[in-house]
């Protein structure tokens, strides 16, 4: 697919898909959309001194870049899990600019260490953090069930796919969570908000980022009714 580089209203960058008409950030703003819906919604309600974090979307490395600084700011080890079928290339990266971004600039090169690390291997970006990229469709990723404290879902949205968003793959980020763990995403959509409550999923509808009114996150809390006994 033709991926193009935008400028959104915060002076950030993301990308373009003109055959889905999809963004991977928000047009007002990518650098805030992902500090709104990952960090304050997701990442400040982990207590803990560590947390493994699972990423659906990679895409362009902004949630992993805010989460290694989020962690690096509060001493806390971060093990981080991206899934993404179609990378971004290099070129793109280096037009992006997140390296640029003010509060990003002193992680430069952690930034590009993210772009850099080897897909399917274990890398340590800094000795607070480490990235395990996988490379797979979502049809044929099976995640460790149990293990992580927080899930970033960034998948596209459920118009440009909907199999992204259905109730197997809820119920295999479901499972993927330890008990409490949290499940985050900007979208806000009655039937995605409906299946997550099927699953045991414990869910609130929270305000957006700027230009959204309202997003999700949920919690699980209790053993899902449709898991395997």
């Amino acid at each position: 697919m033709k991926r193009e580089i935008i400028t959104t209203k915060d002076g950030s960058k993301s990308i373009y898909i003109p055959e889905i008409y999809e963004n991977y950030h928000s047009t007002h703003g990518a650098l805030q959309e992902s500090l709104h819906v990952f960090i304050k919604s997701g990442w400040d309600e982990v207590k803990t001194n560590s947390c493994n974090i699972l990423e659906i979307g990679f895409g362009t490395g902004l949630n992993a870049i805010i989460t290694l600084i989020a962690g690096r700011n509060e001493n806390k080890t971060v093990h981080y899990t991206g899934l993404d079928a179609y990378p971004v290339t290099m070129e793109e990266v280096e037009l992006l600019k997140y390296d640029e971004l003010e509060g990003i600039i002193p992680f430069s090169e952690s930034f590009q260490k993210l772009h850099l690390a080897k897909w399917e291997e274990t890398i340590e970006i800094n000795e607070q953090f480490t990235l395990m990229k996988i490379k797979q469709k979502m049809e044929d990723f099976i995640p460790e069930k149990g293990v992580y404290d927080l899930v970033y879902f960034d998948a596209f949205g459920p118009r440009a796919q909907p199999f992204m968003w259905t109730i197997e793959v809820l119920q295999k980020m479901y499972d993927a969570l330890s008990t409490n763990g949290i499940f985050v995403t900007y979208c806000a959509k009655g039937d995605v908000r409906r299946n997550l409550m099927s699953l045991g999923f414990k869910v609130e509808k929270i305000p957006g980022p700027p230009g959204k009114r309202e997003m999700l996150r949920a919690r699980k809390i209790e053993p899902s009714p449709l898991s395997e006994t």
